[in-house]
């Protein structure tokens, strides 16, 4: 600092040479200090950036949860249905079955009954 020199005139070329050495080691240190904070700044919108992200992808696993969770109430819902529909097509086959042995039952007494009569 050339004021310094002007307002330290008397002091021995040693001080004065210690006195700059000093204040180039603040210089240096507050250029330092300033690129130290840049890069905090930086590191902190990178951080705030992340912290987003994640969030946003918290978000989105809880939507897909959700999502999931209403797709397997719906297949068991559909696997309900299906189990009910099965079992009604079970009981009605059952039932044409016995129908279709009480056919042929009543086809074959028809046809002894048509033999008596041409008899």
């Amino acid at each position: 600092m050339s004021w310094a020199v002007e307002e330290w005139k008397g002091l021995s070329p040693r001080v004065l040479q210690k006195i700059h050495e000093l204040e180039s080691q603040v210089d240096k240190l507050k250029k330092e200090r300033q690129q130290r904070q840049f890069q905090l700044e930086y590191l902190k919108v990178a951080l705030q950036k992340q912290k987003q992200k994640v969030e946003n992808e918290k978000n989105e696993a809880a939507t897909l949860k959700r999502k999931n969770r209403s797709l397997m109430e719906l297949c068991d819902n559909l696997e309900t249905a299906k189990q009910k529909i099965s079992n009604d097509l079970q009981v009605k086959e059952t039932q044409v079955n016995i129908q279709s042995g009480q056919l042929n039952s009543s086809k074959k007494i028809i046809e002894r009954l048509e033999q008596e009569l041409k008899r």
